[in-house]
């Protein structure tokens, strides 16, 4: 057997690897299809193989050439495919709803296509791909079954993605999601916390809420104090340390939500408030339903019901007749807002959307001149409020993988309450991912703090226990079928290198 056959399989079982781009939804949606072909009898494929028996990647649409970086990982897999015999590829997500019979088209070698609405059929598609031996095109128009119904293989023993609901009801010029995820359909509140109860049960002691457009929570099912009411349920689930949500729209933020987020204790002092723009003609042109100073008014308010909280943004330089006022009063709204973090992005024409059509495109130049000046008022405003929590007593919890020079280093790293990223001495204690450390901040760079002292407590808790438990679970397994460490991501709602979609 030569060495790529040796990777095809692992034990006499098939492997599989999930690739995904784009936002958390996607996220979450690759740890269902994780779970769906686990549950069909699948299993991780080693990190050392060469490539997997099954490859499913899951897309985004948002990006202008999110369609040449598929292209290109599919033409790179061509040959692999070629070689190994049985090997199948799938293509997911939001490119994969938009594209549909293009994506045989192009690369004919593709087994499997399927949309964001019936992810659910992944296994099945698979299976009639290998048995009929043509590709399997099935793209469902609307909402099959809401995906938390699904299996899921979470990323994480200590924390979690919960989605609340699916699809957006917005308009936004600039944004194809809502073609592609369809209206916004709203989960039963008793199904979303009995969720997050099982998952306490489990071991996990902090969730993030996650929808399309999270705090509309409710339109579906009639309720406009439905999100507000949902956050104060969760205060009451016995062992939920860390509520987090992600993300919400300015339109929906209203003072309910601001006042269960201040009253209740395991809701977490960070926001992430996409803006977008802080020019009144450019969120008008984007079909944005806020102007400069409804949003301020928001981040006034929850600075004064929060006085501590991290409140992050999304921002599109450069969008379609954007003037260089226009663009002075997005700085403007910056240096007023003083955002903890801002993922800033540069306006590319999203194929499908009317922006695109829009007279007024600017010139690359202009965009990116622009960019700069907004990353570097915002490094430096980032810079500014973390100094502010230097010699303040945190509590972190222990974060796996957030660290990359931790080893080097000798630190852990771990998430603060306002979800700011800290590096810790390692104490001389055992310490787990899950646990709970209290440090005292020394030092602040613009994207991390460091607690350079010894740390003042440990708390171990059911959450390390989780994570203890699901790796001598993974260590146990026989040798060859060892999964390492998940890749799909791990589930903080506001990562560093990914956030999200830029369309909310």
């Amino acid at each position: 057997m030569s060495s790529i056959d040796r990777s095809q399989s692992v034990g006499g079982t098939r492997t599989y690897e999930v690739r995904t781009y784009g936002c958390q939804m996607n996220v979450h949606d690759s740890e269902r299809l994780a779970g769906l072909l686990e549950d069909a009898g699948y299993v991780r494929a080693p990190e050392d193989a060469d490539a997997a028996d099954v490859v499913v990647f899951n897309t985004c649409a948002v990006r202008e050439n999110a369609d040449n970086k598929l292209y290109g990982n599919l033409g790179h897999l061509a040959p692999k495919k070629a070689a190994r015999p049985g090997m199948q590829i799938a293509v997911g997500g939001c490119l994969a709803q938009k594209d549909r019979d293009t994506i045989v088209k192009k690369a004919p070698w593709v087994d499997v296509v399927f949309g964001t609405h019936n992810i659910g059929k992944l296994p099945v598609l698979l299976e009639r791909a290998r048995v009929q031996e043509e590709a399997q095109v099935e793209i469902a128009e609307s909402l099959e079954a809401f995906p938390s119904t699904l299996p899921t293989r979470r990323e994480s023993a200590y924390a979690a993605w919960v989605s609340i609901s699916v699809g957006c009801n917005n308009t936004c010029t600039f944004c194809i999601v809502p073609a592609l995820r369809g209206k916004e359909k709203d989960r039963r509140p008793g199904d979303i916390l009995a969720e997050i109860e099982a998952l306490v049960a489990e071991g996990v002691s902090e969730v993030t809420l996650l929808g399309q457009n999270v705090n509309a929570y409710g339109s579906d099912i009639g309720d406009r104090e439905a999100f507000s009411k949902l956050l104060r349920a969760c205060g009451k689930i016995d062992g939920l340390e860390r509520v987090r949500f992600t993300s919400p729209h300015p339109r929906d933020f209203t003072d309910d939500v601001i006042a269960a987020m201040a009253e209740t204790p395991n809701v977490m002092p960070q926001l992430h408030m996409p803006l977008q723009s802080g020019s009144d003609p450019v969120l008008k042109a984007m079909r944005r339903s806020y102007r400069q100073e409804r949003f301020l008014g928001i981040i006034e308010k929850v600075r004064a019901a929060i006085p501590y909280a991290a409140i992050s943004t999304d921002i599109i330089v450069g969008f379609p007749g954007e003037t260089e006022e226009d663009f002075e009063q997005t700085l403007h709204v910056v240096r007023e807002a003083r955002f903890a973090q801002a993922f800033t992005f540069q306006y590319s024409k999203r194929p499908g959307t009317p922006a695109a059509e829009m007279d007024g495109q600017i010139p690359k130049k202009v965009v990116q001149e622009r960019y700069e000046r907004l990353v570097a008022l915002q490094e430096e405003i980032s810079w500014e409020e973390n100094k502010k929590q230097v010699g303040r007593t945190l509590e972190l919890m222990v974060a796996e993988g957030e660290g990359r020079k931790d080893d080097t280093t000798h630190r852990l790293s771990g998430r603060a309450p306002d979800n700011r990223l800290v590096h810790f001495t390692k104490p001389d204690q055992e310490v787990r991912p899950g646990d709970v450390v209290t440090v005292e901040i020394t030092y602040a760079a613009p994207h991390h703090l460091l607690a350079e002292g010894p740390v003042l407590d440990v708390r171990r808790t059911r959450a390390g226990d989780a994570w203890e438990k699901r790796n001598a679970a993974e260590k146990a397994k026989p040798v060859g079928v060892m999964l390492g460490l998940p890749k799909i991501g791990a589930p903080e709602p506001l990562p560093v290198a990914v956030s999200g979609c830029g369309c909310d």
